[in-house]
């Protein structure tokens, strides 16, 4: 064989991997390097905007309150409590006795009580009308676009705005008590105050359930309900064993916003009941004894409000963990099961 026809020798590979390997191991360490460039600021502003203030309000939380010593009558600038302030709160501990009826310390458990109850009555109803809401949405009609633009205004509305309307329409001389022929107290009655709460917020925020719901419903094909006609599925059939099967990831992710958003419950019922009702305590949420306790002490506040976080935490990991909250896993299971 000539000179010019030789074979050139192989260019030695001392790493043993493929050039096309090579360049796409550096390419996912670039992509690698870029994202660290592009997500760590974003790390850091949540650090300092969220982390702080929650690792500030968890040590205030053990600390005193400033103000005077019942036992020598000075002002004292507080110090190092324990878990005083959590013993105000959980065991209505005030000082070395309970606290007195009436008193902020008294009513965490019944400010519990209504969170937990405004929190399982609203996020019912607005999920059962919601779902009936989407469905309506979904279908195709002659408007629909005019129909879902009308249903989303009472959730564009401002919430301070929708107390104040219902504030009027639950008026001792309001609409609602002509309408229905009979004079109640809906803004001062223990459980008619309750409620007007509810039905305000649930006019209000159910189409925001409806949205998400109709989300997930518009992810559904429409051959999956051919086959179920043609199987002889009835309508409550087709229904029950399809959709609500296909369309419970996008139903959890909302009733795990709403229930979320009720936990922290405001400006509602301080604006359209005061934040009282009835006993005076028959709408305070806990949100509403945080500010309460501001105006008295706001180390005892920081331990209440660590209380709520905790709260809101762990009902929040209870639905990704075990309710089926968590659509990204949810979705990447399908997909791993599709692909075997």
């Amino acid at each position: 064989m000539s000179a010019a026809t030789e074979i050139p020798a192989a260019v030695p590979n001392p790493t043993g991997l493929e050039p096309q390997k090579r360049r796409r191991g550096g390419l996912n360490a670039e992509h690698g390097r870029w994202a660290v460039y592009l997500i760590g600021p974003t790390i850091v502003l949540l650090a300092i905007v969220i982390g702080y203030p929650v690792v500030s309000a968890i040590i205030q939380s053990f600390q005193l309150d400033a103000g005077l010593d019942k036992a020598t009558g000075l002002f004292v600038q507080g110090g190092f409590a324990g878990v005083t302030n959590y013993a105000h709160w959980l065991g209505q501990q005030c000082g070395n006795v309970t606290c007195p009826p009436g008193s902020l310390g008294s009513q965490f458990w019944v400010s519990m009580g209504n969170t937990v109850f405004f929190t399982i009555v609203t996020v019912a109803f607005e999920t059962l009308i919601g779902v009936w809401m989407a469905i309506i949405m979904n279908r195709n009609f002659t408007g629909r676009a005019l129909v879902r633009a009308a249903i989303l205004v009472p959730w564009a509305i401002p919430t301070a705005v929708t107390a104040k309307l219902w504030y009027f329409i639950f008026d001792a001389n309001g609409v609602l008590n002509h309408v229905i022929g009979h004079q109640i107290l809906w803004t001062s009655g223990e459980w008619a105050s309750r409620w007007a709460v509810i039905i305000a917020d649930t006019w209000k925020t159910t189409p925001f359930m409806a949205l998400l719901i109709l989300a997930g419903l518009q992810l559904i094909p429409e051959d999956v309900y051919e086959a179920g006609k043609m199987d002889g599925a009835s309508t409550l059939q087709r229904f029950w064993l399809i959709t609500l099967p296909l369309l419970r990831p996008a139903l959890m992710v909302a009733i795990l916003f709403r229930v979320l958003d009720a936990l922290r419950m405001y400006d509602l019922p301080a604006i359209l009941t005061g934040g009282g009702g009835g006993s005076g305590n028959a709408t305070t949420t806990l949100s509403i004894l945080v500010v309460d306790q501001i105006r008295q002490g706001f180390n005892s506040a920081s331990a209440l409000s660590t209380i709520t976080f905790l709260v809101i935490f762990i009902v929040a990991f209870l639905f990704v963990r075990f309710l089926g909250a968590n659509v990204v896993q949810t979705q990447a299971a399908q997909q791993k099961g599709e692909l075997k």
